[in-house]
């Protein structure tokens, strides 16, 4: 499985000078919905496809100096979904220096939620977010099942993410309960075979 970069205490990433500090979150729920009637879909985990065609997670840069992480978190949540997500320091999961960028600390939350306000932020992500069509292309969902010939969540996977977007999706599915490890590792394995043998459409 893609390894991911090594996590620092938020209070020590707070502290280190000359950093820039990015927010992000991933929002999930729990559903009863089948996909054709007989998939159990099990969980909604949202996020979103970029301006640069990059798949990542709703936030965006923050200003310690000035807010919170989380209420810097919100702010970009607000102009990115259209309404307004609580996050508190209870939702933070991990900060680390970002891959392609060491002097940008990357802040990564986690936030349960209903499925009835998923479909609430999806519809104001799309009616009332300033950001739509601009910096954010549209809110995705990201399936979690296993279809044949990599179908799912393997072929999810096997597209392009920002940063360490992705580790971040894989830790926090396994961290939270969503997948097993051993589910976790198939759809890696799988979304590999796709980068490397694209299946014949």
């Amino acid at each position: 499985m893609q390894t991911s970069p090594a996590s620092i205490g938020k209070e020590e990433a707070l502290s280190l000078g000359g950093h820039r500090h990015a927010c992000h979150v991933m929002l999930h729920a729990e559903t009863k919905a089948k996909l054709f009637g007989r998939t159990p879909i099990k969980h909604i985990v949202l996020m979103q496809m970029r301006f640069d065609g990059l798949l990542g997670f709703p936030g965006g840069l923050v200003e310690p100096s000035t807010e919170s992480l989380e209420a810097g978190l919100c702010r970009e949540l607000e102009e990115e979904l259209g309404m307004a997500v609580p996050i508190t320091p209870q939702d933070h999961v991990a900060s680390c220096p970002a891959p392609s960028c060491p002097s940008l600390i990357t802040h990564f939350y986690v936030k349960k939620m209903e499925e009835s306000e998923i479909r609430e932020m999806e519809r104001a992500a799309v009616t009332v977010a300033t950001d739509h069509g601009l910096e954010v292309m549209g809110m995705v969902r990201v399936p979690l099942y296993f279809l044949k010939n990599g179908g799912g969540l393997p072929s999810f996977l096997s597209h392009s993410f920002i940063s360490n977007s992705r580790s971040q999706l894989l830790s926090a599915l396994r961290q939270f309960g969503l997948l097993s490890q051993g589910e976790l590792d198939e759809a890696v394995r799988q979304a590999d075979q796709l980068r490397q043998h694209p299946n014949p459409q």
